[in-house]
């Protein structure tokens, strides 16, 4: 665990947040996991609902640095380079502590679209589909950013797929999808 007390408070919180959920973790157990007192804990964050949006952002900016390093990584032609997004997927449910998505996972507990965490988990949807579009105008679709919710919408798909039959399947299957998406796509000439 790092030393200082408002990163472990996150360190512990992502995890716990993530492998049990939101709700059911409390904050005497992240007090007890991070080994971080009471005091010490407010003088971090003014509550609970401010520390999950902490760890919220925190996970969306290490989760999109992660994409961006795996489509770098992919040796992808330009055109097939969103289909990276499918196989980093693969590799997040072969993971053994795949539990889906924190982000998803926070709008279901989380379901008042104004609430913060929900608004932070929307906005990581959004940055996701947003460096998708980015990709696949650089490779030169005409309706990039279709396209690219389109693409979004099955790596969500595949996500809940994969946590539903506890296989890493559902990732070729929406990566098979998308290549045919792709492969009926208008290019700008």
């Amino acid at each position: 665990m790092p030393s200082h007390a408002r990163e472990r408070l996150l360190v512990a919180a992502e995890r716990l947040f993530y492998e049990e959920g939101i709700r059911a973790v409390g904050v005497e157990r992240i007090l007890s996991e991070s080994g971080v007192g009471r005091a010490s804990f407010y003088r971090h964050f003014p509550g609970k609902e401010d520390l999950v949006v902490e760890v919220l952002r925190r996970r969306d900016v290490n989760w999109r640095a992660w994409l961006a390093d795996r489509v770098e990584r992919s040796g992808l032609a330009a055109e097939q380079q969103a289909l990276a997004l499918f196989d980093g997927l693969a590799e997040r449910f072969a993971a053994e502590d795949f539990r889906g998505c924190a982000f998803i996972n926070t709008m279901v507990e989380e379901a008042a679209p104004e609430s913060a965490a929900h608004l932070v988990a929307h906005e990581h949807k959004e940055q996701v589909i947003a460096y998708l579009d980015g990709l696949l105008a650089r490779a030169g679709y005409a309706e990039h950013e279709a396209l690219a919710r389109q693409l979004a919408l099955l790596g969500d798909g595949a996500i809940v797929t994969a946590l539903r039959e506890g296989t890493v399947a559902a990732a070729s299957r929406a990566r098979g999808v998308a290549e045919a998406l792709l492969g009926g796509a208008v290019k700008v000439a």
